[in-house]
């Protein structure tokens, strides 16, 4: 039997859970549902995609208000920052990470509206907000921005770059760094490769114009692989979240699943 993917096992939830804040002790009302069926019912909808309204209460969640508040309230704390750094730290003491090289994309934008949207640049009529990408060689995710679909991928080259949280897992200072900068034609600056030079980050950029860098497709494609790895969890193909925050949480969320996937799954 195809084991449900939003049930959280025993090794995640050891990781996960002293990282939650405590309950309140005296907090008024009813005991509250515990952290561990919350998480489950906020995969499950990150997984399938469903309104919040519309969690199974027989699976035992509690309702899609709790889980939906518990979100909130968890974001707030840094727990799914935290737990994404943690599993970095993870697979760079493991030497699963690829330092040697960073790439930077962002697809096509998804629409719906609130906080971070802006006119889509495919339909003027429609606002929509856009993922901006980091990963490592590999295709492990650093850090993902999200935009207003009308923004620039060039504008957002320093912010992905310097987003990168510090990771640690290996003797001496945790780190932040890539060897080089891969991307396309999108990303051509000046001003851009000067500052990541200033960074000591090599700037493989395409520049406009010109045949692009020989050989940049074949190291480029793990970002295409992470975007599609990202969106395979549906709540965010398309964006439905209203608060920026709220959907950012549910990012920073899937990138800790993906790394979590990426040690399970990693050769002994």
């Amino acid at each position: 039997m195809r084991k449900r993917p939003w049930i959280v096992d025993d090794e995640l939830g050891e990781l996960i859970e002293p990282l939650l804040p405590p309950w309140p002790e005296q907090s008024p009302g009813p005991r509250p549902v515990s952290d561990r069926l919350c998480l489950q019912g906020i995969l499950y909808v990150l997984y399938q995609d469903i309104s919040w309204q519309l969690l199974p209460l027989e699976l035992g969640f509690g309702s899609g208000q709790t889980c939906w508040r518990r979100l909130g309230r968890w974001h707030e704390a840094g727990v799914f920052d935290r737990l994404h750094r943690l599993l970095l730290a993870k697979l760079h003491a493991a030497g699963e990470l690829d330092w040697s090289r960073a790439c930077v994309d962002a697809p096509h934008p998804r629409e719906k509206g609130g906080a971070g949207t802006g006119p889509s640049p495919v339909d003027r009529r429609k606002t929509g907000s856009k993922h901006h990408l980091i990963c490592d060689g590999k295709g492990t995710p650093f850090k993902i921005v999200t935009t207003a679909a009308n923004v620039n991928d060039v504008t957002q080259t320093l912010a992905l770059v310097d987003g990168i949280p510090p990771v640690a897992g290996r003797p001496g200072r945790p780190r932040r760094r890539p060897d080089a900068l891969l991307g396309d034609k999108g990303y051509d600056s000046n001003p851009n490769r000067k500052e990541l030079r200033k960074r000591r980050i090599l700037p493989v950029i395409s520049r406009k114009g010109t045949p692009n860098i020989e050989g940049l497709g074949k190291l480029r494609y793990v970002v295409e692989q992470t975007f599609a790895l990202l969106h395979q969890f549906k709540r965010l193909a398309v964006r439905w979240e209203r608060r920026l925050e709220l959907h950012d949480a549910l990012v920073s969320l899937a990138c800790g699943l993906i790394c979590w996937r990426r040690l399970k799954n990693r050769k002994p």
